[in-house]
């Protein structure tokens, strides 16, 4: 018994459907939700209650101003991230292990990934800091030394001599 070609068209199509369908609801009804990541200012984290607890949640906003306290000998840093620069904007406590990035300072925008706990403390595997990416030419007469540039930044991210722990002044 053979199958003319028009039957056999039909068959493929009808099995390319059924392939497609099943791969469709897999991801619709799977648990596809189990590995999304939510983004999140301090106020809707806050707002959430019980829910923000336990699930990976990128926060964005600002660091605020004053909060910094990194504490190299132990890789610990501690800040928290604000909904604007307002003295009472909404802000969240965020812990991390990670060395900030260079350009981490006061009131600079900040995505952090990680976790909130019921101790109201975001604990951060990954610290991101929102930049802008023009480049602004030194003005006429101004001159910058790399090294100068280096040592600035390193100064503002070490310790202090004989203190483990600082706020970070830029």
């Amino acid at each position: 018994m053979s199958m003319s070609p028009a039957v056999r068209n039909r068959l493929i199509a009808v099995a390319a459907l059924v392939v497609a369908a099943g791969g469709l609801a897999f991801i619709a009804f799977g648990n596809l939700g189990e590995n999304l990541v939510y983004y999140w200012s301090p106020k809707e984290l806050l707002s959430q209650g019980e829910r923000a607890y336990g699930p990976t949640i990128r926060l964005g906003g600002l660091v605020k101003a004053g909060s910094i306290q990194w504490n190299a000998a132990h890789t610990e840093l501690q800040f928290r991230v604000a909904e604007g620069r307002e003295a009472d904007a909404p802000n969240v406590l965020v812990r991390s292990t990670e060395v900030p990035p260079q350009m981490f300072r006061d009131n600079i925008g900040v995505v952090v990934e990680g976790t909130y706990s019921e101790a109201a403390v975001f604990q951060s595997n990954r610290l991101m800091v929102n930049h802008s990416n023009e480049y602004r030419a030194p003005k006429e007469g101004e001159q910058r030394n790399w090294k100068e540039t280096v040592t600035d930044a390193s100064a503002a991210t070490s310790p202090a001599a004989g203190s483990s722990a600082q706020t970070v002044k830029p």
